[in-house]
């Protein structure tokens, strides 16, 4: 498995396919924080609504890396479980260094005096919202979604329908919280439970996409 993630990372860097996806995570914290003095629950709620869309972009990217013949392959060499299982730590791995930069922009942008439960609240947000947005780009990957305008519209739905569905876990009813409390520390114990919704969820996700994909070969 070690070696499986690590050459998908590789292949992502060098097919330069995360540039556009961190591109999109920075532009967005950045406007969406910068001149901030307000609490930053809610610059945490920015972030957590880009890593959202970058966590869905970068899984689709790193799922999509192999042609049919080449995921044949891997699959040969090993199973499609553990080929799921490989996509899925590596858009997990890749959306760290995007933890660490959603936590640092709006103290850069911005004007805040952050203690450890805000920087905790960051974390769990922002993993939480990342854990979803691989959930939705397992369904919507090339395996999954052969047509890859078909998968984007399916990308597209399930985003809104997870973010504009009112009161709906994991991810509107954690920005949702984020945008009304002012005190990181309220929100700690809800937002890890939140965190263990979105773990669920991408775990029923990939039981789908795996389900789908075996059925198909």
């Amino acid at each position: 498995m070690t070696a499986l993630v690590r050459y998908r990372l590789t292949t992502l860097l060098l097919s330069q396919r995360h540039l556009a996806p961190l591109l999109l995570f920075t532009s967005l914290v950045t406007v969406l924080t910068s001149s901030d003095t307000g609490p930053l629950t809610a610059a945490h709620g920015a972030a957590g609504a880009a890593m959202l869309l970058a966590a869905t972009w970068l899984t689709t990217a790193v799922a999509g890396l192999e042609d049919q013949a080449h995921r044949g392959i891997l699959t040969a060499a090993g199973s499609h479980r553990r080929l799921l299982a490989g996509t899925v730590l590596t858009a997990l791995l890749a959306c760290l260094p995007l933890t660490v930069l959603g936590l640092a922009l709006p103290l850069l942008v911005g004007t805040h005096s952050p203690t450890a439960a805000d920087l905790l609240l960051g974390a769990e947000a922002q993993l939480t919202c990342a854990l979803t947005g691989t959930a939705v780009g397992l369904i919507a990957s090339p395996p999954v979604v052969r047509h890859h305008g078909r998968g984007l519209l399916l990308a597209l739905a399930l985003l809104l329908a997870l973010t504009l569905g009112k009161g709906l876990p994991p991810v509107n009813l954690l920005l949702t919280r984020l945008a009304t409390h002012r005190h990181a520390a309220d929100l700690l114990a809800s937002t890890a439970v939140l965190l263990a919704v979105a773990a669920a969820l991408l775990g029923a996700a990939a039981a789908l996409a795996h389900t789908v994909v075996t059925r198909r070969d």
